[in-house]
């Protein structure tokens, strides 16, 4: 069973605008997957037309971008009181400093926003709450980059989708 379907049967007893907001909002699934499942026709979607399925999922994509903000320091300082934590988040913090504290200093926010934009695996929004965390974002320039970020890859995956729909129905 593809994920697609298995998402579908999860959240069969739900209205399919709610499933495709929590599709949306969860992580690694985003509205990478969101908006196809929203557009494609039953059984492999909902059917929606591009346009909700787009806000839909942008609505979804976002839910847990404020408490990722406003929760993830605090988490990780209360994980670091146990050794084992402290170690794996002085690793993380170190490797993704090394490995991209030249780019988010340099472009910043737009960077942030292009992180995010990016609609392939590991980028998004979740990660991208993770990024700003790591590298300092304030919350105001984090929530804007993000949100910027969501809505470049809300347009790139829906008109991807929309173009294979119509590319797959002249076949």
């Amino acid at each position: 069973m593809t994920l697609e379907a298995t998402l579908l049967n999860l959240f069969s007893f739900i209205p399919p605008w709610l499933a495709v907001i929590l599709i949306a909002a969860l992580p690694v699934a985003e509205l990478r997957l969101s908006i196809p499942i929203a557009i494609l026709k039953p059984p492999y979607g909902y059917g929606f037309d591009p346009l909700t399925a787009f806000i839909l999922s942008i609505i979804g994509n976002m839910l847990p971008v404020i408490p990722l903000l406003l929760y993830l320091e605090p988490v990780s300082n209360y994980l670091r009181r146990w050794n084992t934590w402290d170690r794996y988040f002085t690793w993380l913090f170190n490797r993704t400093h090394h490995k991209h504290s030249g780019e988010f200093e340099k472009y910043g926010s737009i960077g942030l926003a292009v992180f995010v934009g990016v609609p392939l695996p590991a980028t998004g929004a979740w990660t991208g709450c993770a990024a700003a965390f790591v590298f300092g974002f304030n919350f105001k320039n984090a929530l804007l980059a993000i949100f910027a970020g969501v809505l470049i890859a809300g347009i790139v995956v829906t008109v991807l989708t929309v173009t294979g729909i119509n590319i797959f129905n002249r076949v």
